[in-house]
């Protein structure tokens, strides 16, 4: 059986709903991939690109729900990394 998460507003409403069997709301509709980023971010960049690129990267960042610098950094290391 699915189930839409609550909207939460206090910290007790959420303690209490963790204490309840989480298994119905596992659905990969109410599941998102979350990355953190451990490292200071110590060196500034500036980069010269197309408006209608940035709009493109600003929309991609928009589809996973994170601010645009984050998904030009998250890309950058991406592509690094191969």
């Amino acid at each position: 059986m699915r189930k839409r998460l609550p909207k939460l507003k206090t910290d007790d409403e959420v303690e209490r709903l963790l204490e309840t069997d989480m298994s119905a709301y596992l659905t990969p509709e109410n599941l998102t991939t979350v990355s953190f980023e451990f490292e200071p971010k110590e060196k500034v960049v500036n980069l010269r690109m197309s408006a209608s690129l940035l709009d493109r990267i600003k929309r991609a960042a928009l589809e996973k729900n994170m601010p645009y610098q984050k998904f030009i950094r998250q890309s950058l290391e991406v592509a690094v990394k191969k």
